[in-house]
């Protein structure tokens, strides 16, 4: 549990910062793609944009805690995933 909330709470308040600085330079109802609004309300693009932002910086932390691990200690997990004969 404990590495699940250190992969996700950094991620989290990352994509808080990006989802600020993003929408604070861009405005979403200014998106237009042939002539048609990617948006219809500014909370759908704000709430797509964080949940995007969280996703990105979790997968980049699990990564990280992925390659940090030794190879004994990943040995040691494949075993223990193994079913018992």
């Amino acid at each position: 549990m404990q590495r699940i909330i250190q992969v996700l709470w950094p991620s989290f308040i990352a994509a808080g910062v990006m989802d600020i600085v993003l929408f604070t330079l861009l405005d979403p109802m200014a998106l237009i793609y042939r002539d048609t609004l990617l948006f219809t309300t500014r909370l759908g693009a704000y709430s797509l944009g964080f949940f995007l932002f969280w996703l990105f910086g979790a997968v980049s932390s699990a990564l990280t805690c992925y390659f940090q691990c030794s190879t004994a200690q990943l040995n040691k997990i494949c075993k223990s995933s193994e079913p018992k004969k």
